[in-house]
């Protein structure tokens, strides 16, 4: 796949499945915008793909701001987990997720689909996830974002499919990265077991395949929904996640 002359923002590039889908769409040739809050992971990322680091916390509308509007490729990627029952779940935390995984994402939509629209392609690509389609204990507001960008992302293909824009969703399982690593310490306290076992006995207790899924496999979903033979798939939910959602 050759994407010269496209331009790609990536929110949380600079680590985990956001650096991954910034390495393949730098391979694919597109200009790459590497939007991280940590400065020192953008700069690497960046500076690994020849692309450009924005240092930018998608908590702070201004922020989003400052962000490129002429972007053809959006991968709304940027999150984080918090896991506590629905009874102690931190009333700032909850609302703090929802404006980076789901404010965010809508402001940049927002920001970016102007040019997709006046250009006549557009690829809007929401790094959502199994908890998308499924819900688990102790995660009400990962579970309540990821649903929302779940149905952000199917207006957004309603409407920009007149446009030759297209808004899908990629739906991964346990991905390996550093989020997914805090899981694995946040789940055994919450469950009061070793960290050891937590990946077999919770995390991957209903994915048929037993493994956690690489961050280059999510981003070779996301770079596939960039080619012209799937302009077609629009509004839809991609899952990656082993056969858990099978269930």
């Amino acid at each position: 796949m050759h994407l010269s002359g496209r331009t790609a923002l990536v929110t949380g590039g600079g680590s985990g499945i956001g650096k991954a889908c910034a390495v393949a769409l730098a391979a694919a040739r597109a200009e790459v915008h590497v939007v991280d809050k940590d400065g020192d992971a953008a700069e690497a990322v960046a500076g690994e793909i020849g692309g450009r680091a924005h240092i930018v916390d998608l908590a702070e509308p201004a922020a989003i701001d400052t962000l490129p509007v002429e972007v053809d490729i959006l991968v709304n990627n940027a999150g984080f987990q918090h896991v506590a029952p629905l009874t102690d779940f931190p009333p700032e935390r909850f609302a703090l997720m929802q404006q980076v995984m789901v404010t965010a994402p809508f402001l940049l939509l927002r920001r970016t689909l102007p040019h997709m629209y006046a250009n006549g392609w557009g690829r809007v690509i929401n790094i959502s996830s199994v908890h998308g389609l499924r819900a688990s204990a102790f995660k009400s507001a990962y579970v309540a974002a990821k649903h929302a960008l779940e149905g952000l992302s199917k207006v957004a293909a309603v409407e920009g499919a007149q446009y030759g824009v297209t808004s899908n969703c990629v739906n991964p399982g346990y991905v390996r990265t550093p989020l997914v690593e805090k899981q694995i310490r946040d789940q055994a306290a919450a469950h009061g077991i070793d960290a050891a076992d937590v990946l077999a006995d919770v995390l991957l207790a209903r994915s048929p395949i037993k493994r956690l899924l690489e961050p280059e496999e999510v981003a070779a979903v996301a770079l596939w929904l960039c080619a012209e033979h799937t302009s077609y798939v629009n509004g839809a939910s991609v899952p990656v996640d082993g056969g858990w959602s099978a269930g």
